[in-house]
């Protein structure tokens, strides 16, 4: 099960990236990873430094995508992105955090989905 969690989960990265170059969205990298965890998509727009969380589901059964993203979460990327931000030294930049759901190949793009508390 796992295994077709990952494998899903990379379709709608694959999906949620498509879409925001379509959206003319610079892609600056995927999958980032720090001692403190990962985010999705790191991207930049309209001046704007953006970490973008992408949740993926197969149906409602659980809820929406985007629930999933909880305080706990929230808190993961919120120090992902603080040590980004901090690694590349880029704090003169406004940063937004969205999160992108696909739930049956539809896109659902929650832009400034929540506030953080960046600490450099």
């Amino acid at each position: 099960m796992k295994k077709n969690n990952k494998l899903i989960g990379k379709i709608g990265e694959d999906l949620a990236v498509k879409y925001l170059k379509k959206k003319n969205y610079e892609i600056i990298k995927r999958n980032y990873t720090n001692e403190y965890g990962e985010i999705d998509i790191i991207a930049a727009h309209d001046g704007y430094l953006i970490f973008v969380e992408v949740k993926t589901r197969n149906g409602l059964g659980f809820g929406t995508p985007a629930e999933a993203v909880d305080a706990h979460k929230i808190r993961k990327i919120s120090q992902v992105a603080s040590g980004y931000i901090h690694y590349k030294q880029l704090y003169d930049y406004p940063v937004r955090f969205d999160v992108i759901e696909v739930c049956d190949g539809e896109i659902n793009h929650i832009e400034n989905a929540f506030d953080s508390y960046l600490r450099y």
